[in-house]
């Protein structure tokens, strides 16, 4: 938990949250959080505005690719913690590493993010099991957040291919009787823009899972396109928590080229990026809000 002074003249505190307790409302409620990665200041003022104004709890997460371009960890902590400061948030929020490394997930610990998944799916389910233990001992000792991954998510992730497994339940329940939070797994799911012969997800699999783990929220990457009857299906069935990035990327890049296309950034002061970068970022927040009531969790804060 990381408390952020709201006012240098004011004793009272606004915090970012570890993610467990809104995961578990949401298993609760029959509904799931939304992840929403983050890439620059821009994206995370859209995402934390988005969420405010839906009143949904949110987990801002960013790859370590994503963190290493925006200035490593540390400046990532510093960014979002200010920003939810300055911008008066009142829902809660959690800070997320997401697909971290071993390194990279305990690296984040100490830089203060409130949540990290370690994604050990590449190694084989022994050296998972062992590794996953370690960072979800290190990180439950100082308040913070675990989310563990079985079975590759297809696509690419940080320059790491995939064609995507559906998970060993079996698997799944060793590495969620460790005491991880919340747990990711393989259904058919895939990072990045979904084919047009993608085969949807195995709903029979997800099942097994979610029996075989006996009630521990599950997480669904790949969120981006999948039509909403899947994810409000996969909600029923154990899914607390719905990663979304490339969604939020291709309405920003849609609405920048058409500004700059209509010959906007040629009009006047058109150029200023705070004018060039609008028509993007209301995009974000427009596509941000319309998930949250999707997956349910909006006027859940």
């Amino acid at each position: 938990m990381i408390k952020v002074p709201k006012n240098k003249e004011e004793n009272n505190f606004m915090v970012l949250v570890s993610a467990k307790e809104m995961i578990e409302k949401a298993h609760e409620g029959h509904y799931a959080i939304p992840a929403f990665n983050t890439n620059n200041l821009e994206w995370t003022k859209c995402i934390l505005t988005a969420c405010e104004q839906a009143k949904s709890p949110v987990i801002i997460q960013a790859s370590e690719g994503a963190a290493k371009y925006m200035g490593g960890y540390k400046m990532v902590v510093d960014m979002v913690a200010d920003l939810h400061d300055s911008m008066q948030i009142t829902v809660p929020v959690a800070l997320h590493l997401d697909h971290g490394t071993y390194e990279g997930a305990k690296a984040c610990i100490e830089a203060g993010f409130t949540s990290v998944m370690f994604d050990g799916s590449h190694y084989d389910i022994d050296e998972n099991i062992a590794k996953s233990k370690d960072i979800i001992a290190l990180a439950h000792s100082k308040g913070v957040s675990v989310e563990c991954e079985v079975g590759g998510i297809g696509g690419v992730e940080d320059g790491v291919a995939s064609n995507g497994e559906l998970a060993d339940p079996a698997e799944c329940k060793a590495v969620a009787d460790l005491g991880v939070d919340f747990l990711a797994c393989g259904i058919g799911n895939i990072h990045g823009k979904y084919p047009e012969n993608w085969a949807g997800l195995s709903f029979d699999r997800l099942n097994e899972i979610n029996e075989a783990v006996d009630g521990k929220p599950l997480v669904l990457h790949g969120g981006s396109g999948i039509p909403f009857d899947q994810t409000s299906k996969a909600i029923t069935m154990g899914v607390s928590k719905i990663n979304v990035n490339t969604e939020l990327q291709l309405v920003f890049a849609d609405a920048t080229r058409k500004y700059v296309e209509a010959g906007k950034d040629l009009e006047g002061k058109g150029y200023d990026p705070r004018k060039l970068l609008k028509p993007g970022c209301d995009a974000i927040i427009a596509k941000a809000i319309e998930l949250c009531e999707a997956f349910g969790s909006a006027g859940k804060a």
